[in-house]
């Protein structure tokens, strides 16, 4: 069993910057990656960024393409979602999601970009 920990969430303003952390923790030796998925109001979820606890490989969608980063500190069990130059559009709730014998998901945190 893997347990996952969201914070960081809140408001930001157009332009601005949030960092969005995940604490991992319970069976993480069976984790092959981390990822962050959101989900919109009335919309489905979907996958953010992606990141490979083997060697380090990332992965985003083209909308966070360049404004986006996500990484991760092995010895804390953290991954983090550094979201720079932030649109309304990326307004929704954020999970972190990490894959191993199963998918893992914590309870979200809310973003609300807004001014």
């Amino acid at each position: 069993q893997v347990h996952l920990v969201e914070s960081g969430g809140g408001l930001g303003q157009p332009g601005g910057s949030l960092r969005l952390s995940c604490a991992a923790s319970g069976s993480i030796f069976s984790i092959s990656t981390m990822a962050w998925y959101r989900q919109a109001p009335g919309k489905q979820r979907e996958l953010v960024a992606v990141i490979s606890t083997t060697d380090g490989s990332t992965n985003y969608v083209d909308s966070v393409k360049g404004r986006f980063t996500i990484s991760r500190d092995a010895a804390k069990n953290t991954v983090y979602l550094q979201m720079n130059s932030l649109k309304p559009e990326d307004t929704a709730v954020y999970y972190c999601n990490a894959q191993g014998m199963y998918f893992y998901w914590g309870r979200g945190t809310q973003v609300t970009v807004s001014s």
